[in-house]
């Protein structure tokens, strides 16, 4: 097995449910999490923000936005929501696609479209239950914003749908 193991760190695992303010109260409030990043995504449908803990370790709390369908078979199947994905971090994208594809892994949803985050995905069939991401972010991914969690519920991060969470 030519490039394993790969060179992965662990980043995140993401929470999703209908309404972000559902989580919020166990992983910001009981749990201590703080703001780290957040934002729309437009193109496929979600609002999503990072909140981060002591220790390094990082929860993203994920809602689809108004008209997605992008979580709809997510929430059927979890109506309370549940986890969505668990993501590492790898160096070279590149490397990490050709050993996994020679280790027999078939990869979904493989993503270079946004310069700060290059993704691809392990069909939960392939990772015993779970959706795995691999992603190699971009020099400027988690720096500093100037914006809040509140901005990112109101929508109001740059390129931000203008709706506010439910």
């Amino acid at each position: 097995m030519n490039g394993l193991p790969l060179d992965a760190t662990f980043d995140h695992v993401a929470m999703a449910a209908r309404r972000i303010r559902d989580l919020l109260p166990l992983y910001r409030d009981t749990l201590g999490g703080e703001f780290y990043l957040g934002g729309d995504n437009l193109a496929v449908g979600y609002r999503g923000l990072q909140l981060s803990f002591r220790g390094g370790g990082k929860v993203e709390l994920l809602e689809p936005l108004p008209g997605s369908s992008f979580l709809d078979s997510f929430l059927r199947r979890n109506p309370l929501g549940g986890l969505h994905h668990v993501t590492f971090t790898v160096t070279d994208m590149g490397a990490t696609l050709a050993a996994l594809a020679e280790s027999g892994y078939r990869l979904h949803g493989a993503s270079q479209a946004d310069p700060d985050w290059h993704e691809v995905f392990l069909h939960p069939r392939e990772a015993h239950g779970v959706l795995l991401q691999l992603a190699r972010p971009g020099p400027d991914h988690g720096r500093a914003t100037d914006y809040t969690l509140d901005d990112v519920l109101a929508g109001k991060t740059p390129g931000g749908s203008g709706h506010p969470s439910p």
